[in-house]
């Protein structure tokens, strides 16, 4: 494994449920929740540079998130958040902990592919009928 990446850590934005964590907690890896590191009402850049410095992969619903950390990610246009690791929860968020337990096998093999390659993250959508990662 590369420094840096090696055991799932895993941090919830704020809109995230809670209950999101418990498939990690479930498997022995580190659940970081919004409310023990920030404030109520965080902006996204500080969500995600939190999530960058404490080395966990970010578990946002938030659209928002998936924009910005895609626009300010890309190579081409700035090292900003480039090296966000996350898990977008595309569906609605009765039924996100429920996916994030079915999708943990797919989960911790694509976190195996991502810490190869100390450039590589894990960019990972989980929608109601669907896993995508983008490597």
């Amino acid at each position: 494994m590369t420094e840096g990446k090696g055991q799932i850590v895993i941090m919830l934005d704020e809109s995230t449920p809670v209950l999101a964590g418990s498939p990690f907690l479930q498997r022995g890896y580190q659940v970081i929740y919004h409310k023990d590191v920030l404030p109520p009402g965080a902006s996204d850049p500080v969500v995600v540079a939190t999530a960058i410095l404490n080395k966990a992969i970010l578990i946002a619903v938030d659209g928002d998130i998936k924009r910005m950390a895609k626009r300010f990610g890309a190579p081409d246009l700035s090292e900003k958040f480039k090296s966000l690791d996350l898990i977008f929860i595309d569906c609605n968020e009765v039924l996100a902990a429920k996916r994030l337990e079915h999708a943990m096998s797919f989960i911790e093999n694509e976190w195996k592919v991502a810490c190869k390659k100390k450039a590589r993250r894990l960019w990972l959508s989980i929608g109601p009928h669907k896993l995508t990662s983008f490597r």
